[in-house]
């Protein structure tokens, strides 16, 4: 009995691996579909770039260029992929009120940058498993380090700003920023 179960254990064991290996065969696939689609919802969440934030424009200055960070190993491209939609994630799950946003597309947004860092946990878990990649990296702790500290002025700027609808569409202009970043780092997935 109990060699039968574990050799059923064993068997789950085996496919969940191999599914989990083919999440990371075909993310660059998913990822090109979730940039795609992302960019898409936040342009229609709110359309044209309000007139009256132009001058606020001015006010937000990222502490860095977020499409210049380096990733030096593929294996890390992952991890920082996944940093990246997390980071993105936590935004646009803050205090949106004020932003008179499309709700349905904003929905959407949020639920499709979940997944796809569901997909790249899993992925990154298999890999991790099998002895393939390493979250202790020097380069990669450092390229995190940049990335948070990235979005900690985007939190810093929506609360100054006190989450108004002006700071919300800056933001929302900028992280389309951050999906070219991933989109660069995407291409070399595939290579």
């Amino acid at each position: 009995m109990t060699t039968r179960c574990l050799l059923h254990i064993c068997v789950i064991l085996l496919f969940s691996t191999e599914i989990s290996s083919r999440l990371c065969t075909m993310l660059h696939f998913q990822q090109n579909k979730v940039n795609k689609e992302s960019l898409e919802l936040l342009e229609k969440v709110s359309g044209n770039f309000p007139s009256q934030c132009i001058n606020e424009r001015a006010a937000f200055k990222p502490t860095q260029d977020v499409v210049q960070l380096p990733v030096s190993q593929k294996e890390n491209v992952k991890v920082t992929i996944q940093e990246i939609l997390q980071e993105i994630f936590n935004i646009f799950s803050k205090n949106l009120t004020q932003s008179a946003w499309d709700g349905t597309s904003i929905v959407r947004f949020q639920s499709g940058l979940y997944q796809q860092i569901q997909r790249l946990e899993a992925c990154l878990r298999a890999q991790m498993e099998k002895g393939l990649a390493s979250p202790e990296s020097e380069d990669l702790q450092l390229t995190n380090r940049r990335v948070k500290k990235y979005f900690q002025g985007i939190d810093a700027f929506l609360k100054e700003k006190q989450y108004s609808q002006c700071a919300w569409e800056i933001i929302r202009v900028e992280i389309p920023r951050c999906f070219v970043l991933i989109d660069k780092l995407t291409r070399r997935l595939s290579n």
